[in-house]
């Protein structure tokens, strides 16, 4: 039997972005759900790589106050 796979590709390897930048809020907004939670893996479509780099990126633009950690 064969079975054909959905193939995800990163948005950050797709655009070539060379660094995830804590600065930059709007790209770290696209990557965070409606109440403000780090999206997975599967659902961001980012590569393991990216997803680490994300994730840090997220916390330390919270700490900064570019992000909210709660969005009302």
């Amino acid at each position: 039997m064969i079975t054909k796979t959905k193939i995800k590709n990163c948005y950050i390897c797709k655009n070539n972005i060379a660094d995830i930048d804590y600065k930059d809020a709007e790209m770290l907004k696209r990557l965070t759900s409606a109440y403000g939670k780090i999206m997975p893996k599967k659902r961001s479509g980012a590569c393991a790589k990216h997803q680490r780099l994300l994730g840090r990126a997220i916390k330390q633009s919270r700490i900064m106050g570019f992000l909210p950690f709660v969005v009302e």
